[in-house]
């Protein structure tokens, strides 16, 4: 059995974390994969304190394991949603969108571990000195927001700047890629887009259908011309005309934000995949049936053992 220093830290069976999607990631999604032994986690995305104290009881009655709550930091409720979590005993946060060094005493104060998304060797010192319980480094294959390096290139980078566990984010849909964070130092994982279609998932089923029949170049990324609000969609209407209003002449970084609001609520609420902005990652490809989360992480951590014990065959 596959286990690393995250199980102990954090109380969990397997070193394996499902990504705080907004829109996607709520309380019975989180129960669902912590049940599995994984460590679930809801999205606070941009809703406000009612909304996560709803969640964080939704998820208490449905699971008596770790789930962890992830803030986006640039949330207009980020300093009301950062108390919630302190005042209902979570006990693990990720955050993504910013910096959580302001809310780094209150958490600690809590016993909160914090573990921070990072896309670069210098934040992710930035959140060790913080005092960050671990980073999430995260390659730009990922759906959503994305920065600039691949999976394989900043997971070991990282891994040699800090002194705190790290965990590989994108571009992995199986055990193989487990196989190969663990590989690259990491000793945990973070998927989205393979628990984006958990049946448990309850994101409309026309988006989880868009991502069942996706294929390898089925991703775009966009927002890219202005930088820092690049993500990674799959290929529809809506990108195809983000891209051209983005490119265009008389285009400006304000007119360019205004075009996403509310694209990914018409997709994972509403089911509109033609306006909506359906986030996922680029191994849209590998994913190609519904299963429960237990099922996910079974046979994830399964595939992973394999090639590990199978790892030396080339090895001469």
């Amino acid at each position: 059995m596959i286990t690393s220093p995250l199980c102990e830290m954090l109380g969990i069976q397997y070193p394996i974390f499902q990504g705080g999607m907004a829109w996607i990631a709520d309380a019975k999604l989180a129960a669902a994969v912590s049940n599995a032994g994984g460590l679930g986690i809801i999205s606070a995305m941009n809703a406000g304190p009612d909304y996560l104290r709803e969640q964080i009881a939704i998820a208490k009655s449905l699971t008596d394991k770790p789930f962890g709550v992830n803030i986006m930091l640039q949330s207009p409720f980020a300093d009301d949603v950062a108390q919630v979590v302190a005042e209902e005993g979570v006990k693990i946060v990720t955050t993504g969108a910013g910096t959580p060094t302001k809310y780094m005493p209150l958490w600690q104060e809590a016993g909160i571990c914090v573990i921070p998304v990072v896309a670069s060797v210098a934040m992710a010192k930035k959140m060790e000195r913080a005092g960050a319980s671990a980073v999430i480094a995260e390659g730009q294959e990922s759906g959503g927001h994305i920065g600039e390096l691949t999976t394989m290139a900043i997971v070991p980078q990282v891994v040699d700047a800090v002194n705190i566990p790290v965990l590989a984010a994108g571009g992995i849909a199986d055990g193989r890629g487990v196989a190969a964070a663990f590989m690259l130092g990491a000793c945990g994982v973070q998927l989205g887009t393979r628990f984006l279609v958990a049946k448990e998932c309850g994101v409309h089923q026309n988006y989880k259908d868009q991502v069942l029949k996706a294929g390898d170049i089925s991703t775009v990324t966009t927002g890219r011309r202005f930088g820092g609000n690049t993500c990674r969609c799959i290929k529809n209407s809506f990108s195809r005309n983000f891209l051209k209003e983005e490119y265009a002449p008389e285009a400006t970084a304000e007119s360019i934000a205004n075009l996403g609001v509310g694209a990914l609520r018409r997709a994972a609420v509403e089911g509109d995949v033609k306006t909506g902005c359906l986030l996922a990652g680029q191994i849209s490809g590998m994913v190609n049936r519904e299963q429960t989360a237990e099922e996910i992480v079974t046979e994830i951590f399964e595939q992973a053992e394999a090639v590990l014990k199978g790892a030396a065959k080339w090895v001469k």
